[in-house]
């Protein structure tokens, strides 16, 4: 996946569970938003699968389709 910087657009490399700006040097976690709600999924990990669930009634959501929002880390 790729990022920009939502601060100076600048590419994000990640680290870890972080993302850090190469150009700023901003350092953000991203966030997985349902794409009906726009409200925060729940990851649910088991077998080395990740998959995201909407508890506002919108269920289970594919990785293709999740919102990713930057929250500063």
């Amino acid at each position: 996946m790729e990022y920009r910087c939502p601060e100076c657009q600048g590419e994000c490399t990640q680290q870890g569970e972080q993302w850090v700006c190469e150009k700023c040097h901003e350092t953000m976690v991203l966030q997985p938003l349902c794409p009906e709600c726009h409200k925060p999924l729940e990851v649910l990990k088991a077998c080395g699968a990740v998959d995201y669930f909407c508890q506002n009634g919108h269920g289970l959501i594919s990785k293709k389709r999740v919102d990713w929002q930057p929250v500063a880390g």
